[in-house]
């Protein structure tokens, strides 16, 4: 066991994603750590109880409608077999001291719409290094399709293609159920292959952008009628054919928008939105989505998406985070933090480079990980 590391909570954006980051790091290199000033910028700082996850391998526990915020804090313990403390209403100290990832069947539940895609975030890169010849699965349930958090379908459409394609990853994910803001009430179930034998992630290099080759999409609807998914595809068709992407034969780039709709007895509630993505090239990937409100008519919906991805297309967001999404100043600081927190944790080292084109090049020399012998 490694001494212990002190980690700044308040640092940069200063929210879950600092725990979330840090905590998968300290299972992966059975380094304790102690993050300090949790939420030291909200009010009333510190964590609270609906910041909590309560789950177990083969059970389940409560937590609360915004564990978004700081998700699998319990469940990344019960992966790493780790020591938590401070996970409590007002803590501002959190405590986490693993011992040995373990392989298996876990179960985490949000309650209502706290997002399952946080909950993936913090436990997936743990069991991508469990030590098994089997898989493990997780069955993740809340909120499938937020707005504060990746869609789900972004996570199965952009991020893990890309994630597959250049590092190798083997990640299952089937959406049994979608929930969406306030109920929540989805269910996704996640198969992780592991690698074994002390397999390292492969190494990748996507500079070149290349042009966009195919565009495809999702739009989804529960408790609403079937034709507002079609109204947000169409719109959303319509928005990228107006900018130089059409799906008819005249043209090189393909898009095809899939419809779907929840059948009304495997919804909690109602909800819509729509992912985008679109393959370069180049090997990268460029994600556009939006979600549906009560404030939004589907068309808008629809052209939100559209917008996001021909920006990134036309390299505008592109060149910030090839396989991620568009980089507002919140995905900016939360880039910036995932850097720090890699680099307070590991050895690993990090050169951000601005072009004359403005492009961003974000450069890693990794530590070559592989997982410790059990």
């Amino acid at each position: 066991m490694q001494g212990l590391a002190i980690i700044d909570g308040s640092v940069l954006e200063g929210g879950g994603q600092i725990l979330r980051n840090s905590i998968s790091l300290s299972a992966l290199l059975g380094k304790p750590i102690n993050i300090e000033k949790v939420r030291n910028s909200r009010k009333p700082p510190g964590l609270k109880n609906q910041h909590r996850t309560g789950v177990s391998s083969r059970h389940n526990l409560a937590g609360s409608a915004h564990s978004s915020s700081f998700a699998g804090i319990e469940l990344a313990a019960k992966i790493a077999s780790a020591q938590l403390t401070g996970a409590t209403n007002g803590s501002s100290d959190v405590s986490f001291t693993p011992k040995r990832i373990t392989p298996g069947d876990y179960t985490a539940d949000s309650v209502t719409a706290g997002a399952v895609a946080l909950l993936l975030q913090i436990s997936l890169p743990i069991l991508l290094f469990a030590r098994s010849p089997t898989p493990s699965t997780l069955t993740l349930k809340g909120g499938t399709n937020a707005t504060l958090a990746p869609q789900v379908d972004y996570i199965q459409h952009v991020f893990l293609p890309f994630a597959t394609r250049h590092f190798g990853l083997k990640v299952d994910v089937d959406v049994r159920r979608r929930g969406y803001f306030p109920k929540g009430g989805g269910e996704v179930h996640v198969t992780v292959f592991p690698g074994v034998d002390g397999a390292k992630l492969t190494a990748a290099s996507v500079l070149e952008r290349g042009a966009v080759t195919r565009i495809g999409g999702i739009a989804h609807v529960a408790g609403l009628p079937a034709h507002l998914a079609k109204t947000m595809a169409d719109s959303a068709i319509a928005r990228l054919a107006a900018s130089g992407f059409a799906s008819d034969a005249s043209v090189s780039v393909p898009v095809d928008i899939s419809c779907t709709r929840e059948k009304n007895e495997n919804t909690v509630g109602a909800g819509s939105g729509i992912v985008l993505w679109a393959e370069l090239e180049g090997g990268g990937m460029i994600g556009g989505s939006a979600v549906g409100s009560k404030q939004k008519d589907a068309v808008r919906v629809g052209e939100e998406a559209a917008d996001e991805l021909i920006k990134g297309a036309r390299g505008r967001w592109m060149r910030r985070r090839v396989a991620g999404r568009p980089d507002y100043n919140l995905h900016g600081a939360r880039r910036r933090t995932a850097i720090w927190v890699a680099e307070q944790l590991t050895n690993a080292k990090f050169q951000v480079t601005v072009e004359e084109s403005g492009h961003t090049i974000i450069r890693c020399i990794g530590i070559g990980y592989s997982p410790p012998s059990v």
